[in-house]
């Protein structure tokens, strides 16, 4: 059923440490050329703090731990390629499609293959304005044990809802030398933190006790704020004109979200690009730390 690229087959033969990297943000995140680029230098990034990486996607109907070049470049520039979460695997998968993976699925289908850490950019939640519509990266969260490293949620959903959602589920999430939630373009959404650690030694006894404690049957959210953060002017001025956009063009359900990041992407003039490429290299680095430490 799961397929690993070489280098994830002796690294877990070695028992070397691991990092699961999503690919929907090379397939839906970034315009082209710079994903296929930012794809490389973050797998680089992690060799260099001593992990491996290994970037999960479903090709041709079956699904891969770890990419070869080709099949990175294919992620990277197939038009073809759909957006993947749980739900759509055994589907994905029968159809023999190919498909980029995303938070959820990341997860789900790192957790079968024993990898503990994930880095992504930021987490889905719960939308604005819409109480009961909320990404499914919360429901998998809340029952698959993996460590997750982001930059917090998009700010373009709702912080307040989306962290009462996590407290409900029982996930943890705990800041990175931080007390302040961190969200994604910003480095402070405005809502605290309860859990701080400094280090990720801290980390790696957090995640041996919660096996302990019999309490590891969630994730674990290391929330990581961006260093050098949009302006937060420009950041409030573009997603009221988004959000206004969206309602007056009736965007609704799944296509919000990729409408309003197109809006920052294209209002921005690249600075939310910018900011976006910082903050999955910084999650990345992070996320090959914690796994060396684990």
């Amino acid at each position: 059923m799961i397929k690993y690229s070489k280098e994830v087959t002796a690294a877990k033969s070695q028992g070397r440490p691991i990092v699961a990297l999503e690919s929907t943000i090379i397939s839906h995140g970034l315009p082209r050329p710079t994903n296929l680029e930012v794809a490389i230098e973050v797998e680089e990034i992690v060799r260099s703090h001593g992990a491996i990486p290994a970037t999960i996607a479903i090709i041709d109907g079956e699904i891969f731990v770890g990419l070869e070049a080709d099949q990175l470049i294919r992620i990277a520039n197939d038009d073809n390629i759909v957006k993947a979460s749980t739900r759509d695997l055994a589907i994905i998968c029968a159809t023999g499609k190919s498909a980029a993976t995303t938070v959820a699925a990341t997860s789900h289908i790192a957790n079968l293959a024993d990898i503990d850490v994930f880095a992504t950019g930021g987490l889905g939640g719960v939308h604005r304005g819409h109480l009961y519509d909320e990404s499914a990266d919360l429901t998998e969260l809340a029952n698959t044990k993996i460590i997750v490293v982001c930059a917090g949620v998009k700010s373009i959903l709702d912080v307040a809802g989306t962290l009462e959602r996590l407290e409900t589920l029982a996930i943890p999430v705990i800041g990175f030398k931080t007390s302040n939630f961190p969200g994604f373009y910003l480095t402070d959404s405005g809502f605290t933190i309860e859990h701080r650690v400094e280090t990720v030694e801290e980390i790696a006894r957090i995640w041996g006790l919660r096996h302990n404690l019999n309490t590891d049957t969630t994730a674990i959210i290391i929330a990581n704020p961006v260093k050098n953060q949009m302006d937060l002017k420009l950041h409030n001025e573009i997603l009221d004109s988004g959000l206004a956009l969206a309602t007056s063009g009736h965007v609704t359900g799944k296509d919000v979200t990729p409408f309003l990041l197109e809006h920052f992407h294209t209002t921005s003039k690249g600075e939310s690009l910018r900011v976006n490429i910082e903050i999955i290299k910084a999650n990345s680095k992070l996320a090959a730390e914690i796994a060396c430490a684990l």
